[in-house]
């Protein structure tokens, strides 16, 4: 193991990027990494991580990842193909023969660490906390300031230790036109204006009621919104048809899309309003306003776009409970001035 040293030396390719946090908003917030990664190596990168994240289809369009590869490990309800000792051969193996000549750990996991040293990429360089640091090759280490960061926070000072710049470092999405006219031909509504309503969510306790939603859709419509679009999973169906009833022709559902598709519908809606999700990370992200209900866990800082909305006291198992639609329709209002479209810019 070499000392940890200042800038980075070039990077051998092909180059593999490790992040194995599990959800869609954990990529996004990495998309600016992949991007600094990609551009120091001088050719697209390969992503190692969950099958949760969807990334195959987040990163379809994303000019700086060449092919996303799965750690498929403590998968929700059951046992993944990489989990105990012969699931971890099985990753190394895999490893192995993508002979990668250099792997960025942007995450802790000494597990996935020693991985890489036993499927001889010769070239490991990661946040070098506790263990993981034995089986890396190249510093900088994090900062332990930066270790207290959340997973963005982190990523961002590792990757400004070792000389690359991730810019602003706000996700942005690649999202190409066709994409955009794809999604409104799909939704069906021709060029009406619309907003993105996320009525989904992968945790109960950040899931806002649906009768809450209804109520709120309701005020848009009667602001003169002539469109809404409910995003959600294929599970969400009861949620969206209790939203939708009486009016489906004023409030579409788009449910259980591919993410590059939701993409394209988010940047072509006026702003998004839910629940803190992946979803709302992707509006952000594709450049609009994001007006999102926090209660389980404290608001994300890294995107300028989204706009949190809470109450004074955050509760660990019914905060999302505690906000009422007409303080989400006060938050909108205050930041757009106005709630209705023809009033209202477009948020770009």
């Amino acid at each position: 193991m070499t000392a940890p040293g200042g800038a980075w030396r070039p990077l051998r390719p092909p180059v593999l990027v490790v992040q194995p946090l599990p959800g869609i908003g954990d990529m996004v917030w990495h998309i600016p990494h992949l991007r600094a990664i990609a551009a120091f190596a001088g050719a697209p990168v390969s992503v190692l991580t969950k099958p949760r994240s969807l990334a195959d289809q987040l990163l379809r369009h994303e000019p700086s990842v060449d092919r996303v590869l799965w750690v498929d490990r403590n998968p929700r309800g059951g046992r993944g193909a990489h989990d105990g000792p012969l699931g971890f051969l099985r990753l190394v193996r895999e490893l192995r023969a993508g002979r990668f000549g250099s792997a960025v750990f942007l995450h802790h996991s000494e597990s996935l660490a020693a991985a890489a040293w036993l499927a001889g990429i010769r070239d490991r360089r990661g946040y070098g906390r506790g263990v993981q640091r034995w089986f890396l090759t190249h510093g900088p280490w994090l900062h332990p300031e930066d270790a207290k960061q959340r997973p963005h926070g982190r990523a961002t000072g590792f990757l400004r230790a070792a000389g690359l710049d991730p810019g602003a470092a706000e996700p942005a999405l690649h999202i190409p036109v066709a994409t955009r006219v794809a999604a409104r031909q799909r939704l069906g509504i021709g060029d009406a204006r619309f907003v993105a309503i996320g009525i989904g969510s992968s945790e109960d306790l950040r899931r806002w009621p649906s009768d809450r939603f209804a109520d709120l859709a309701s005020a848009l419509l009667a602001a003169g919104w002539p469109h809404l679009v409910l995003l959600g999973g294929p599970g969400d169906g009861a949620a969206a048809e209790a939203i939708q009833a009486g009016r489906a022709k004023a409030i579409t559902a788009a449910l259980g899309w591919p993410m590059d598709e939701v993409a394209g519908l988010l940047a072509e809606a006026d702003f998004y309003a839910g629940n803190d999700t992946g979803v709302m990370n992707m509006a952000a992200a594709a450049g609009i306003r994001a007006y999102a209900i926090f209660g389980r866990t404290p608001p994300v800082e890294h995107a300028s776009q989204i706009v949190p909305i809470v109450t004074p006291d955050i509760g660990h198992y019914d905060g999302v409970m505690r906000v009422t639609p007409d303080q989400v329709l006060e938050v909108i209002r205050a930041d757009r001035r106005h709630l209705a479209p023809v009033e209202a810019p477009v948020s770009t």
